[in-house]
């Protein structure tokens, strides 16, 4: 863009924050920057300006940068949710398309205000990690590079596995002896008439942890004996940031979905010549294209937030009119969906048989070399959009014993829900959890339909 594009960039920009105010919406203040492509696909591959060095962020620019040159893929901006918000726009992007561009990311800003699986996330994040990465390249600098890389490789195979739902805890530590409550008056023994007494309990052995626990990256963190405390802050480093990233996963399909709503409405209030709307069209139907293998997220997302307001809205008896609405509350109802619900719920409360149907939506396997439809039930098809969902598509794993057989060995079990560990995957993650550990590991799963118990003690791993 030259610098007369620049300057209609920001008149734009201004003029899109008064329509979104006007529509109703309330994002954050963003600050918008134009970057060059490498710059972009740097932060799509790292997900953060300025965030720890690790092969896999460079693998991932290269893949991005790969898919860019072919021209097979773009990114057109990145938004990053903070307060203020920042926003990257592709410098290459044509005028109307960073328009465009700035509509959606406003949009994603107001989602990141206001929705509820965003609100205990740092908002501060980008000077955070920031801090990480230089705590993680004075750790190199000591440790050595390659002892740091071995250790972050074991850490980030498992940096999914944590648990962002804050749970109660038991008051008092697991086994703790429970002792009578003593007399107060000599008439307390009168409430207790006619029950028998009952021998005080005997202390019982502490159990690690006193209940199932998910948060598999923050147990080892606190309870793994031989790492240094260079090696926990990691951990810590890595779960934190993993937390940030996971009201996005979260809520990919209702995030992209509002922004998607929003900016075709944005773009429609503004006074573009002819020309341009005809070239929004085809850039919003290019956005908007299903895809035959995937959800897309722009498309479905979008589509059932219309519905939604299109059903609050409607007057008059209808099967599909929900009961608790009154006719007109239909942008009320997508406030309140935007604010409340996170992706499973979404799906699970607004996704139709009307809209399974219209979107297309079905269940497929690979047989052979085809690709094979096996299921088109409406409700199956939602259940299994859901079970996708769970806990970002990635298996359940909880601690069950820190201290197994009394020997400080690690017990894990899979929650099984129908969908099979990738076995190989499963080993190989097993290993970089016994680094970790330090001991033995342990894996309960199922296989085949029969209960399985995977064993790793550094060297193989055996059932």
């Amino acid at each position: 863009m030259d610098q007369h594009e620049i300057g209609q960039l920001e008149r734009s920009i201004r003029e899109i924050w008064d329509i979104v105010r006007r529509l109703g919406l309330d994002p954050f203040p963003v600050h918008f920057e134009l970057v060059p492509a490498s710059m972009m696909y740097e932060f799509g591959a790292y997900g953060l300006p300025g965030r720890f060095s690790h092969w896999t962020h460079g693998r991932a620019y290269h893949q991005i940068k790969t898919m860019y040159d072919y021209g097979l893929s773009k990114i057109y901006e990145l938004v990053v949710n903070a307060n203020p918000a920042y926003a990257f726009l592709l410098e290459s992007n044509s005028l109307l398309q960073n328009r465009v561009v700035a509509a959606h990311v406003l949009a994603h800003v107001d989602f990141f205000h206001h929705n509820a699986y965003f609100q205990s996330t740092n908002r501060q994040m980008v000077e955070s990690v920031t801090v990480n990465a230089d705590r993680i390249r004075r750790y190199e600098f000591v440790h050595g590079r390659d002892e740091v890389e071995r250790f972050l490789d074991a850490v980030l195979a498992i940096e999914a596995h944590v648990d962002p739902h804050p749970r109660l805890r038991r008051s008092s530590p697991a086994g703790e002896e429970r002792r009578p409550r003593p007399a107060v008056t000599p008439y307390d023994d009168l409430f207790d008439l006619g029950a028998e007494r009952q021998p005080e309990s005997k202390p019982t052995a502490r159990r690690l942890p006193p209940e199932p626990e998910p948060d598999l990256l923050l147990f080892i963190a606190e309870q793994a004996r031989h790492l240094e405390d260079w090696q926990r802050d990691v951990i810590h480093i890595v779960r934190t940031e993993q937390l940030y990233f996971l009201p996005q996963m979260q809520t990919r399909v209702m995030n992209e979905g509002w922004a998607t709503y929003w900016h075709a409405r944005i773009i429609r209030e503004l006074d573009l010549p002819a020309e341009e709307h005809l070239e929004f069209s085809r850039m919003h139907a290019g956005v908007l294209t299903p895809s035959r293998r995937q959800i897309n997220p722009y498309y479905v997302g979008m589509k059932m937030f219309e519905d939604i307001e299109r059903r609050w809205d409607q007057a008059g008896p209808d099967r599909r009119r929900p009961l608790d609405c009154r006719p007109g509350q239909g942008r009320a109802r997508i406030l309140d969906v935007r604010e409340w619900e996170n992706d499973i719920s979404f799906f699970r409360n607004y996704l139709t048989q009307e809209l399974v149907e219209e979107l297309d939506l079905y269940l497929y396997r690979l047989e052979g070399n085809r690709w094979v439809i096996v299921e088109n039930d409406w409700e199956k098809v939602r259940e299994a959009l859901v079970a996708s969902l769970v806990n970002g598509g990635h298996p359940v794993i909880v601690v069950e014993d820190g201290d197994h057989r009394g020997h400080g060995e690690l017990y894990l079990r899979h929650s099984y829900e129908g969908q099979e560990l990738d076995i190989p995957y499963a080993d190989r993650t097993l290993h970089c959890i016994h680094s970790l550990w330090g001991q033995t590991v342990h894996l309960e799963t199922v296989v085949e339909g029969k209960t399985v118990v995977l064993h790793c003690d550094g060297q193989s791993v055996q059932k």
